[in-house]
C-alpha cells in the first residue's frame, strides 16, 4: 500500500514539474513524424528525377529515415529533461556490441554499399566473379545479392566476398566476340578451308560486318591445323548466334570436303634386320 502511495506521489510531481514539457515533446514528436514523412516524399521524388538506382534509391531512404528518426527520438528525450550524454552512451555501447557480434553482415552491408555506389554490375545483368559465382543478377540488396544460373538455380552471394572479388560482366558492353577454335586436317587448302567459313559468317545478319569476321591459324596442332574464328556479335544475340554458326560452320566444311580430324599418334616399329647363314 505504501509503495503505490509513493509511486502516485512520483507520478503527480512528475507531471506538476514535467507535465508541460511532456505534453510538448510528444507534440514534437507527432509533428516531427509528419515532417519525416514529407522530407522522405521530397527524397524520393528527387531520386526519381534524377534516375537514381532503385535498389541504391531503398538503401538511402532507408538511411536518410533512421537518422532523422534518431535525431527526432534525441530531440524530444531531451525536452522531456533527459539527459542525452547517458542516452547516447547506451547506444553506443549497444551498437559497439552488435558491431562485434555481427561482423559478417557489416562487411556484407559495407560490400553492399560499394556495389551500390560503384556499380560494378546491375540488375538484368550477367556476372561470373573470382569466387566461383556466376549468374545473371536478379537483385542486389545491401547484405547479399540474388543471381540466377544458366539452369534456373538462385544463388545468393554474400556482398563482402563479392566486392571484393574479380568480376567478370558479359553484359555492360553492347557487343562481345565469338571465337570458335576448328581443327582441319593438314591435306585441307587452309585458304579455301577459311572462304567457306567466312561465307558463313557473312550470311548470318546477327554477325557484325564492323569489325569483319576474321580466320586466321591459331596453331601447327599435333593432328590438326587449327583455326581461330572471330565474330562480332550483339551481346543479347551471343548465345544464339554462338551455338547456330559452330553447326553451320561444321556443315559447310563437310559439304566442301574439308575433314575435322580427329586426334591422331603415328607409331613406328623399328626391328634389328639380322643376316641369316
Amino acid at each position: 500500500m505504501k509503495d503505490s502511495q509513493n509511486i502516485l506521489t512520483f507520478l503527480k510531481t512528475l507531471i506538476v514539474t514535467k507535465g508541460l514539457s511532456i505534453v510538448l515533446a510528444v507534440i514534437f514528436f507527432f509533428v516531427g513524424r509528419w515532417l519525416i514523412k514529407i522530407i522522405i516524399k521530397l527524397v524520393n521524388h528527387r531520386f526519381e528525377s534524377k534516375e537514381v538506382d532503385i535498389s541504391l534509391r531503398d538503401f538511402l531512404r532507408s538511411i536518410i529515415r533512421f537518422g532523422l528518426y534518431i535525431l527526432l527520438i534525441l530531440t524530444v528525450v531531451s525536452m522531456m529533461g533527459i539527459e542525452t550524454t547517458s542516452f547516447l552512451t547506451v547506444i553506443g555501447a549497444a551498437g559497439l556490441s552488435i558491431g562485434l557480434a555481427l561482423q559478417g553482415s557489416l562487411s556484407n552491408f559495407a560490400g553492399g554499399v560499394l556495389i551500390l555506389l560503384f556499380k560494378p554490375f546491375r540488375v538484368g545483368e550477367y556476372i561470373s566473379s573470382s569466387n566461383g559465382v556466376a549468374g545473371t543478377v536478379e537483385k542486389i540488396d545491401i547484405l547479399y545479392t540474388t543471381l540466377k544460373t544458366g539452369d534456373g538455380i538462385a544463388v545468393y552471394a554474400p556482398n563482402g566476398p563479392l566486392a571484393n572479388a574479380v568480376i567478370t560482366n558479359y553484359s555492360q558492353k553492347e557487343t562481345r566476340c565469338a571465337e570458335y577454335i576448328i581443327g582441319i586436317s593438314y591435306d585441307s587448302d587452309i585458304q579455301k578451308a577459311r572462304e567457306v567459313i567466312l561465307s558463313v559468317l557473312e550470311k548470318d545478319k546477327q554477325i557484325l560486318q564492323t569489325p569483319a569476321p576474321q580466320v586466321n591459324v591459331n596453331e601447327l596442332a599435333s593432328s590438326s591445323v587449327n583455326l581461330s574464328i572471330k565474330a562480332w556479335i550483339n551481346t543479347t544475340d551471343y548465345w544464339t548466334v554462338l551455338y547456330r554458326n559452330r553447326e553451320n560452320i561444321k556443315i559447310a566444311l563437310d559439304k566442301n570436303n574439308i575433314p575435322i580430324p580427329f586426334p591422331q599418334s603415328e607409331m613406328r616399329i623399328l626391328s634389328d634386320k639380322k643376316t641369316l647363314i
